[in-house]
């Protein structure tokens, strides 16, 4: 079962770039239950699916100290669910729709996690560089918190600074 979950189902397995698929089926996905249940159904998947990945790394990674193989695609979805999950908070928060989350936010998301993910900046290149189990999930889930806060700003540049 472990194994399943790290490869996302088979996700992991597709080549080229295994993370940048793993990211769009989890945003793919992200989106199918944001639109079933908002921002509730969204963070309690995202939290389930963290605590998962910790356990499924721990046990496919064990004794294997260093090792992060690319078809563990289980870190993106997690990433990629918080980095959608953040300015769907924000959204919800507001009182908008539950399942309302405009165009540009979810794609702005993929293209934000990727990039945190692939360049590793500040804390990002820190949890990688730890070379255990828990650091192949602590990076992209530092690369989900500056992507949906990235999302966030770039929300308030467009609407609040370009049309203020």
């Amino acid at each position: 079962m472990s194994r399943l979950l790290v490869i996302w189902f088979g996700v992991g397995l597709m080549r080229p770039a295994p993370g940048t698929w793993g990211s769009a089926v989890a945003l793919g996905l992200a989106l199918g239950l944001h639109a079933v249940g908002g921002f509730p159904v969204l963070a309690l998947c995202t939290a389930a699916v963290t605590a998962l990945g910790f356990w499924a790394c721990a046990r496919e990674l064990a004794g294997r100290a260093g090792d992060d193989p690319a078809e563990i695609v289980i870190d993106e979805v997690a990433g990629q669910w918080l980095a959608f999950a953040i300015p769907a908070a924000a959204f919800w928060a507001r009182g908008d729709a539950p399942d309302f989350l405009p165009w540009p936010a979810p794609l702005a998301a993929f293209v934000l996690f990727r990039l945190f993910d692939i360049w590793k900046p500040w804390l990002v290149g820190r949890a990688d560089a730890r070379q255990d189990a828990a650091g192949v999930m602590l990076d992209d889930l530092w690369a989900g918190l500056f992507a949906g806060i990235g999302v966030i700003i770039l929300g308030i540049l467009y609407h609040v600074v370009l049309f203020a």
